[in-house]
């Protein structure tokens, strides 16, 4: 596994964490608490193991730049596109930054056995987690498949 290869284990981790939030939300709308329970915290522990991949991603394109240098992935599209793809991602930072604090902050409340907050919270938590998880997905497919910025090798 090489640097270029996380960008696309992290989209997979997305996209993974989209399929156990929805899985999520059919359990909890079924009555079932368990399935609801685990399949929550499997797309916790998966959303963490994104973060920990994106961060590290930054952090050796961040080494391999040098100092001073910038390292996020250009953008290579255009026009309409480059508009709809800033604010996506702007969208998708400013959420994801917020779902930061939101998602311990639902599974607090559960842990808790504090039912009524949990429920209040995670009616904000969970359209939010759910869409910073598809937008990930997203943006990995403009940056580095629909619109890479240098040519694939």
């Amino acid at each position: 596994m090489t640097i270029n290869d996380i960008p696309a284990l992290n989209a997979t981790l997305n996209g993974l964490a989209t399929i156990l939030i929805s899985i999520g939300f059919i359990f909890i709308k079924r009555g079932k608490i368990l399935a609801h329970r685990r399949t929550m915290i499997s797309a916790c522990v998966v959303s963490a193991i994104f973060l920990v991949g994106y961060l590290t991603h930054k952090f050796l394109k961040g080494m391999a730049a040098g100092a001073g240098e910038a390292v996020h992935t250009k953008f290579g599209g255009t026009g309409a596109i480059a508009l709809v793809y800033y604010v996506m991602l702007i969208s998708h930072i400013i959420l994801a930054i917020a779902i930061a604090y939101l998602v311990p902050r639902t599974f607090f409340f559960a842990i808790k056995g504090d039912i009524v907050s949990h429920k209040r919270w995670a009616k904000f938590t969970f359209p939010i987690w759910y869409y910073v998880s598809v937008t990930g997905v997203l943006v990995y497919f403009f940056l580095y498949v629909w619109w890479p910025s240098q040519p694939v090798a």
